[in-house]
């Protein structure tokens, strides 16, 4: 399954759902030829939604020859109109703008099968089709949309006004599958242990026989990406974990217990400490923490392989990385029109003259879809439900220059927060809860005494797959503890703050 990306914020979702229908889906460029989908050969289209007026100028379109593919299309909101407009229909403004709930009025057609007439769903238009291309059939309305849905059965071709991809729409999901499964005859086979097996015979066949390295964090993505590789290529595989001296509390010594004792996967811990912190000596801007922080990884991994090589007789060429699809789209990526939010230290971070060449078996998957190999891999619930922490580390958590008394700072004041939070049992029901160091100081009273120290933010958000958060709504006496423990066990901090933007328009990380 294709979903083409005109730049809706819900672009990426629908990617999401058609994979919670068990139909493996990717998200590509609606500049894609006519001709290069069907080389990929889908089993069905869809068209995304978008902010723009398929009538504006410059307003993104397509290949006007996938309406002639003989493969089942789905339209939704501008993809809808697009297609109206593109095969003979019209679209206009017609005043009656639509955000937000409203009551869809199915009368008929394949995908509204088995759902009830009348059902609540989410819109977010101003425009309309106005009338269906020819030979399309009114299937829906809606109290301000007289076209809220059409069918063209004869040639596979459908729309839908509103956004079924969205939770706003209790239907959605239903109506997604009746497109899937009733009309485009996808077969539900995308399961964990089929991308495990997928992915285990790529790696195969990419790497042959050749010495892989794994980048190893401790992390669900870097785990299961080396298990993946793993059991594909058993002991050409060598993880190197780099303890650059931005992790948590603790956590260098847990990582290597842990691999060490559960996982029978050579691994190789080196402590790069100083080196990175004397990258970072000096920085303030996030991108350029970013990218040395990247650079640096693979110059640390490059002089690993050289080590191992001289070991093995022969030259280590691949290094395996837990890239996720999250990763590539906020870093501007390679599907879609996404704008590059930030670089991550594994994407837009590497270094353009890296030797060794990368296998990121899950470069294709959202973070719960990691989660779910993870389980399937057999892997300790404690590392498939950790909570996700950026490989640049607490880098990207002190706004303004790195510095050993500032890593140590924030490192106490997270380890109060990540220890009151497991005690209050809401460790799973976050996505992520961390501690942020704006490097500023304010004025504040302790002992009868004028101080002045750091202030330290609460960061705690919701989410499925990081795409988008709502911050979570902490109970209050958990923050008053975490605030008192942390101005008072820590010397440097004065003031506790919490952070209660979502994603967007916020990141869920500062920097």
């Amino acid at each position: 399954m294709l979903v083409l990306d005109f730049g809706g914020q819900y672009s990426q979702l629908i990617a999401r759902r058609v994979r919670e229908a068990r139909v493996y889906s990717e998200l590509v460029s609606h500049r894609a030829s006519a001709e290069e989908i069907r080389r990929r050969n889908p089993a069905a289209l869809i068209l995304s939604g978008g902010p723009a007026s398929v009538y504006s100028d410059g307003a993104p379109t397509c290949d006007p020859g996938i309406f002639e593919l003989g493969v089942p299309t789905l339209g939704i909101c501008y993809g809808m109109q697009l297609m109206a407009r593109e095969l003979g229909g019209r679209v206009d403004r017609t005043g009656a703008a639509e955000f937000g709930k409203a009551v869809l009025r199915a009368e008929r057609g394949a995908l509204f099968d088995d759902l009830p007439s009348e059902q609540t769903v989410w819109m977010s238009h101003r425009d309309s089709v106005i009338a269906p291309p020819s030979g399309a059939t009114v299937v829906a309305r809606s109290g301000s949309t007289p076209i809220a849905a059409f069918e063209d059965a004869r040639r596979g071709l459908y729309g839908i006004q509103f956004h079924c991809e969205v939770v706003h729409t209790p239907h959605g999901q239903e109506v997604l599958k009746n497109f899937l499964y009733g009309i485009a005859d996808a077969d539900p086979a995308w399961t964990p242990a089929a991308v495990i097996e997928e992915q285990v015979e790529r790696i195969r066949a990419r790497v042959g026989r050749e010495r892989v390295l794994c980048g190893l964090s401790g992390g669900v993505d870097s785990a299961v990406a080396a298990l993946l590789v793993h059991k594909a290529v058993g002991d050409q595989l060598t993880c190197v974990f780099v303890d650059h001296g931005l992790l948590r509390k603790d956590e260098a010594a847990q990582v290597v217990e842990t691999f060490g004792g559960h996982f029978h996967v050579p691994l190789v811990h080196v402590e790069a400490q100083d080196r990175f912190l004397a990258k970072l000596a000096g920085v303030t801007d996030p991108e350029e923490k970013r990218k040395k922080i990247g650079e640096e990884f693979i110059r640390v991994f490059e002089d690993e392989a050289r080590r191992l090589s001289h070991q093995v007789g022969g030259d280590v060429q691949w290094l395996v990385q837990g890239t996720l699809y999250s990763d590539v789209i906020e870093s501007g990526g390679d599907a879609g029109v996404a704008e590059s939010i930030k670089s991550h230290h594994n994407v837009g971070g590497l270094p353009a003259d890296m030797k060794m060449k990368l296998v990121e078996p899950l470069r294709l998957l959202f973070k719960d879809e990691v989660r779910r190999v993870g389980e399937e891999l057999g892997m300790p619930e404690r590392m498939v439900w950790r909570q996700p922490f950026p490989g640049p580390g607490l880098a990207i958590r002190i706004i303004g220059e790195v510095t050993h008394e500032r890593l140590e700072t924030l490192r106490e004041a997270d380890a109060i927060l990540q220890e009151e939070v497991r005690r209050a049992g809401l460790y799973r029901e976050l996505w992520q809860s961390f501690a942020v160091l704006p490097t500023v100081r304010s004025v504040g009273v302790q002992g009868d005494s004028r101080t002045y120290g750091y202030p330290i933010v609460i960061r705690a958000v919701t989410s499925d797959d990081a795409m988008t958060a709502d911050w979570a709504r902490l109970p209050y006496d958990l923050v008053e503890l975490v605030s008192s423990r942390i101005v008072n066990e820590i010397p440097a901090v004065n003031r506790v703050v919490l952070d209660v933007t979502s994603k967007p328009p916020a990141t869920i990380e500062w920097e």
